[in-house]
């Protein structure tokens, strides 16, 4: 009997516990789900043989613009060395200056490895400043770039991998508007990988098995100014695979998937915590300071705390790691983190190919969806590739409707055999 009476007594206390204290969570509609860095154009695709597979490269086969995606993939090239230069209008519905330019160079030193090198720049075009209407106003050219340096080396016959640094730079924000305004610098560095089998022969076709990853723009945060805010570097991660159908010796189809994600922390869910305390047992919650609820006692029990995820003010090194488990929905959101490609590439006669792809990433994490569709010409040492966009989502893209080219120079073509 007297165990039956404590355990009633125990189960009284906690239920008066819990009544007498309630908290109220007000979230913050304005802040965004989406993971934002600086230096945003480190990840725009600048060559168009990859746009037109829909933004993926970290597992085709190898190509004159490597740099970008996984410069591991250069120890296995056939040529000896090459050249890429690549032209990207951005915007074009709007304006007619912004664009993406890119230039890369590597060079296959021997057997087992190779060094590579690129410059990639960004600019908004020219922008007037100007007081009133009789000031012939002040041109600026917000600009921002990035240089690189890379060697990949070969660890066995089918797998190499390679180390890139990189200085950037960015100057968007403008002097003349905001006199504590500084260009933002910063450096960073790729690991990447990547495999391939040898060609094995099935019942109807041969075969070749392609697969890579690299984590990209590892690195310190970095601010624009003396008193702002310390920002991310666009910190990824991509993984892909890949598997050649080769029909014969003129055709072959190359099929690639992709997955990616940001290895930055995501942003958590703030907005304002209010606590209410029965403190008299009368039925009547207040807030910490005793009275009704007002504007100014919301704004003393925690305005802008954080309801849901994880604190986004650490180091670069705790974001990479805090970002796999951090989402405030969870393992569920975690996975709306990751966006995807699907590409496919049909040669003929290593002369022409036609390519397509498609790229996706969830609604509430940027909302970009689209078709790419590309073609690639090669005569003598010249290769000459374009690609087009058709948008799938709500969101336009910034590249949607814009016809986009890249030029490649390959020396020593078939110094290497590696088929």
């Amino acid at each position: 009997m007297k165990k039956y009476i404590f355990t009633l007594i125990a189960f009284s206390t906690l239920n008066l516990m819990f009544a007498q204290n309630t908290v109220q969570l007000i979230p913050n509609n304005n802040d965004s789900r989406v993971i934002t860095t600086g230096l945003p154009f480190m990840l725009i695709a600048p060559d168009s043989r990859s746009a037109g597979m829909g933004d993926q490269g970290v597992a085709t086969s190898v190509d004159g613009f490597s740099q970008q995606w996984n410069p591991a993939k250069y120890a296995f090239s056939e040529a000896k060395s090459g050249v890429g230069v690549a032209f990207t209008p951005y915007l074009t519905r709007l304006v007619n200056d912004i664009s993406l330019s890119y230039a890369t160079y590597f060079n296959r030193i021997n057997e087992y490895s190779a060094i590579s090198a690129s410059v990639k720049y960004f600019t908004l075009g020219e922008i007037v400043l100007t007081q009133d209407a009789n000031d012939p106003g002040i041109a600026v050219k917000p600009n921002e770039y990035a240089v690189d340096v890379a060697y990949s080396l070969r660890l066995g016959e089918q797998f190499s991998m390679a180390v890139a640094l990189r200085y950037m730079r960015s100057a968007l924000r403008i002097g003349q508007v905001d006199p504590n305004a500084n260009p933002g610098s910063t450096f960073g560095a790729d690991i990447t990988g990547y495999y391939q089998s040898e060609e094995e022969a099935y019942n109807d076709f041969n075969g070749r098995w392609r697969a890579g990853f690299a984590i990209q723009n590892l690195g310190p945060r970095f601010k624009y100014d003396d008193g702002g805010q310390d920002v991310f570097q666009p910190t990824n991660l991509r993984i892909g695979a890949g598997f050649d159908f080769i029909f014969d010796e003129y055709s072959k189809l190359g099929i690639t998937a992709e997955v990616s994600k940001y290895l930055v922390p995501t942003p958590p869910i703030r907005g304002d915590r209010i606590v209410f305390t029965d403190s008299n047992n009368d039925g009547l919650f207040r807030t910490e300071d005793g009275d009704t609820q007002t504007d100014e006692q919301l704004a003393a029990s925690g305005t802008n705390v954080i309801l849901e995820g994880q604190d986004n003010d650490v180091s670069f090194m705790t974001g990479i790691f805090q970002s796999f488990g951090d989402a405030p929905g969870g393992f569920s959101e975690e996975l709306r983190e990751f966006t995807y490609s699907l590409g496919a590439e049909y040669t003929y006669q290593d002369s022409f190919a036609l390519r397509a792809g498609y790229f996706n990433e969830a609604a509430d994490k940027g909302a970009r969806k689209f078709f790419a569709l590309g073609a690639g010409f090669k005569y003598s040492t010249i290769n000459i590739d374009l690609s087009y966009l058709f948008s799938a989502s709500q969101v336009q893209s910034p590249l949607e409707n814009t016809l986009r080219f890249s030029l490649t120079f390959n020396f020593g073509a078939g110094e290497y055999d590696e088929y």
